[in-house]
């Protein structure tokens, strides 16, 4: 097997006095798909906003590729090439197209020529079912085509590993089902990610590996197998156990 994509290690974030994160550790590997599982307020989100340096770990580090990316001259840009970002808020750019959306990252940041920009854009976006939106304001469109819209500019940057925060938290129900499923033909496509979900069936389903975090904390991790079918904490437990019928 070769080594992991990033690791993780004693990653500890505070805001004032509140510990939001203590003493994380884990890596992710090619191909992985990570599921992050818990509560609301364990810090799911926070420490994927410290693995992409929206946020600053407090002490420990984040390893991509061995290289410590907290560490002095590191160039956050390229990393965050490498390591995109889905939002559960989209962050859609209102003023351009949906074509636009998914150029401007690949223009601006990779220094791609505009042509070949364009066909890759038009590529990832029929990848997700939005060729049809192309010309499209974020305004027109529904919130789940949003979401695929956001998925399809993270692709475009053809990153190592892609972020999800809460991808279908802020969709309708209806809208969930068609993110999730271009989520799952990436997992099959083997592309590595890190998703912090609700959706426990999506989690138990499309995972390699679940973590499950509590009060800032890891409690359990392991096969969907190990975390869904035989918990060993209480607090798994608990909190799966509304799940546990599915």
């Amino acid at each position: 097997m070769s080594g992991p994509i990033l690791e993780v290690k004693h990653l500890s974030k505070k805001f004032g006095d509140n510990t939001v994160l203590r003493d994380i550790d884990f890596s992710v590997y090619p191909g992985d798909v990570t599921c992050i599982i818990g509560a609301s307020g364990s810090g799911k989100s926070t420490l994927l906003r410290c693995i992409n340096l929206l946020e600053t770990p407090t002490s420990g580090e984040v390893l991509f590729h061995g290289t410590d990316i907290t560490g002095r001259n590191f160039n956050v840009p390229a990393y965050r090439a490498k390591v995109g970002m889905v939002f559960q808020s989209f962050n859609l750019f209102n003023n351009m197209t949906v074509l636009q959306n998914c150029m401007v990252g690949m223009r601006k940041v990779l220094k791609i020529d505009k042509e070949t920009a364009m066909q890759k854009a038009l590529s990832y976006l029929d990848k997700v079912g939005m060729s049809p939106f192309i010309n499209a304001k974020p305004r027109q469109i529904s919130g789940g085509q949003k979401q695929r819209v956001a998925i399809a500019r993270a692709l475009a940057m053809e990153p190592e590993i892609l972020l999800f925060d809460e991808p279908t938290s802020a969709l309708d129900p209806q809208m969930v089902g068609e993110v999730l499923s271009v989520m799952r033909d990436l997992a099959k496509e083997g592309l590595t990610m890190l998703i912090v979900t609700h959706e426990m069936a999506f989690a138990r389903d499309v995972s390699s590996r679940v973590v499950f975090m509590h009060n800032g904390v890891i409690f359990e991790e392991g096969t969907p197998e190990q975390i869904f079918g035989n918990p060993q904490k209480q607090e798994t437990k608990d909190f799966l156990a509304r799940f546990r019928q599915g």
